[in-house]
């Protein structure tokens, strides 16, 4: 969905969850089943510069209210989302917006801006406070429409903490699945989405890997608005 930003510590791999209703078939539908047993490599070829497009029926804003699936864990999270037309006409997330986004939420203060490389929609630059900056680029994709409105879709995003200590790089994978949300009449438009991700540790220890942490998320989505967007070239604060 977007390139996340996450607090900066480490956690423990989660326990084995029950087995996920992966619904429809294909190569992420089998990633999804293995969940939380994941590793590296992963079925995701390269994106090159191209953006992960997504239905026409996604455009617009969204209010997004976030809950990781673990009892006991943190208040549920809110923030906005949107996505927008690119150069080519394709619908695109707005990534520096939602990074922010999502990195407000979680970060608060710290976060300062989220910047997009200009010459490449899979980079995106967030500065944060402390003379430290996250470098994230997306370097595997995969996704697939499914029947009844269903999307999946599966990102690698290679991530690299820059700061006065030197650099720390991780690698994360995203896996999104979207489907329409059951509405009465007069509603707004909804979204229901489930979120699974992993963090891996740095390909200098090799390409191979199993996760340092796994969180998994329930998703809702509320449209707010839906006049035609652009995405922006420049930053998110």
């Amino acid at each position: 969905m977007l390139l996340a930003i996450w607090p900066l510590g480490t956690a423990q791999v989660q326990p084995s969850e029950t087995a996920v209703n992966s619904a429809g078939g294909g190569v992420l539908a089998e990633r999804l089943a293995h969940w939380p047993d994941w590793s590296l490599p992963a079925p995701l070829p390269r994106p090159g510069r191209r953006d992960l497009v997504y239905p026409d029926s996604f455009e617009g804003s969204w209010e997004v209210r976030s809950e990781e699936m673990v009892p006991g864990s943190a208040a549920p999270l809110t923030y906005r989302v949107r996505f927008a037309r690119n150069q080519r006409g394709e619908l695109v997330g707005d990534r520096a917006f939602n990074a922010a986004q999502v990195g407000k939420a979680l970060l608060g203060p710290q976060l300062l801006a989220v910047a997009n490389d200009p010459a490449n929609p899979n980079r995106q630059l967030a500065s944060l406070r402390g003379e430290l900056s996250l470098e994230s680029t997306v370097v595997g994709r995969r996704s697939q429409a499914g029947p009844g409105g269903r999307f999946i879709a599966d990102e690698l995003a290679l991530q690299v903490v820059h700061g006065p200590g030197g650099a720390r790089i991780s690698r994360v994978e995203t896996l999104t699945r979207y489907e329409p949300a059951a509405l009465s009449p007069g509603q707004p438009v909804r979204l229901h989405a489930m979120q699974w991700q992993a963090t891996y540790p740095s390909p200098e220890n090799g390409l191979a890997a199993v996760p340092l942490n796994t969180h998994s998320f329930n998703l809702d989505l509320q449209q707010v608005s839906t006049p035609p967007l652009t995405v922006p070239q420049g930053q998110a604060r």
